[in-house]
């Protein structure tokens, strides 16, 4: 039984529009079916609430998995149920089956003891491989890992995951470089508090380097701030300090008159924004700055973008950002993107092949990031 990570995006047609979940579990089930066992396969799709709603069944994907695995794959169109558990205790060496969305059943998110034993039937082994939701205590990704006290394992992903956040936070090799963006430091500040510990360099970019600007007594227009969490930004700069780690914060942005494509755009230093304009994108003089940090670290991490990549007209940041890691990873560095807006970026500029590792898990990888239990990792590790 392997638990994965199929949540993949689909189109109004029930056709997958980004496979890479899919994608990355292929070597574990390959293994699997290459070595004389047959793979059981769990995951959920989107968040079904009326139960076995049909846009969220994973029958839409089964075509692809088969092409990308070399063989059939069997769709069980249950996950539990006594026609499902026929086909997996009937099955020939080599065999690749698909359950359908455990979260058709509300037990699963309930982390149902019971709902885990019934999944539990359907293989001799448990192996989880799915990172994405190893933050999740649900019964196919922990609860199920009790009724396999000697025979539950890590798949090649979620072991290519640990190894990537433990050698970035870990390592010796030095500097060590976190770049951190997104819209809101309440939402990445425990991780921003763990990396100081770790990091000789840590780059704020996105929107809330605009908190860290104004804490500091800068003028930043109508971009984005979190004012409840200015004492945070200035308790994060002094903590900085005393570490001896570079904090950096852009010194030049772009500015636009609106939240859009077409604004009226200007570059200014990011402490003089003017009243009615508002921030969207890392300007020239910090692009230059942080290629040049990036360029000349050993270790990186990349959560968050630097500006609205979506838009066209906001995306020179990002994009100098990514370009800068494929830089210095191809001078020996190792690069670890994660996060799904730094993902989604790294995948748009179609660059995830030029650096070390790109993350599967979201949520997961910054819960691990901030130093937190996962209890899908736990479940296979405890004893």
């Amino acid at each position: 039984m392997v638990r994965v990570d199929f949540n993949v995006p689909l189109d109004s047609d029930g056709q997958i529009t980004d496979d890479t979940r899919i994608l990355a579990a292929i070597p574990t089930l390959k293994h699997i079916i290459n070595n004389g066992g047959s793979a059981i396969i769990m995951s959920h799709l989107g968040r079904p609430k009326k139960g076995d709603e049909p846009e969220f069944s994973l029958n839409q994907i089964v075509d692809r998995i088969s092409e990308l695995v070399g063989e059939e794959v069997i769709f069980a169109g249950d996950c539990i149920g006594q026609r499902a558990v026929a086909i997996t205790s009937t099955l020939t060496p080599g065999s690749v089956v698909l359950l359908e969305n455990v979260r058709y059943y509300p037990e699963e998110t309930a982390g149902d003891v019971v709902f885990a034993q019934k999944l539990s039937k359907h293989g001799d082994c448990y192996v989880n491989d799915a990172f994405g939701t190893a933050h999740r205590a649900h019964a196919s990704t922990t609860m199920v890992a009790e009724f396999f006290p000697e025979d539950k394992m890590f798949g090649f992903l979620i072991e290519s995951e640990i190894k990537s956040v433990d050698k970035v936070l870990n390592s010796d090799e030095k500097p060590v470089t976190a770049i951190v963006g997104g819209a809101k430091v309440s939402s990445k500040i425990t991780i921003i508090e763990q990396l100081l510990d770790k990091v000789d360099n840590l780059i704020v970019g996105g929107g809330m380097a605009y908190t860290f600007v104004k804490a500091n007594g800068g003028n930043v227009g109508n971009s984005l701030v979190e004012d409840d969490f200015l004492d945070v930004a200035k308790k994060v700069m002094e903590i900085a300090k005393k570490k001896g780690v570079n904090l950096y914060i852009p010194v030049d942005t772009i500015i636009a008159d609106k939240f859009s494509n077409d604004a009226n755009c200007e570059e200014v230093a990011i402490d003089a924004i003017p009243d009615g304009w508002m921030g969207l994108d890392v300007g020239s003089k910090t692009i230059e700055d942080c290629k040049e940090i990036i360029e000349n670290s050993k270790l990186i991490l990349w959560n968050g973008p630097m500006g609205v990549f979506e838009m066209e007209n906001f995306q020179a940041g990002t994009v100098a950002v990514a370009n800068a890691i494929v830089a210095a990873t191809d001078k020996g560095a190792f690069s670890l993107i994660g996060g799904g807006d730094s993902v989604a970026a790294i995948n748009k500029f179609n660059l995830a092949d030029k650096v070390s590792h790109v993350s599967t898990g979201g949520g997961a990888m910054l819960e691990y990031l901030e130093g937190k239990v996962l209890p899908g990792i736990a479940a296979v590790l405890s004893e």
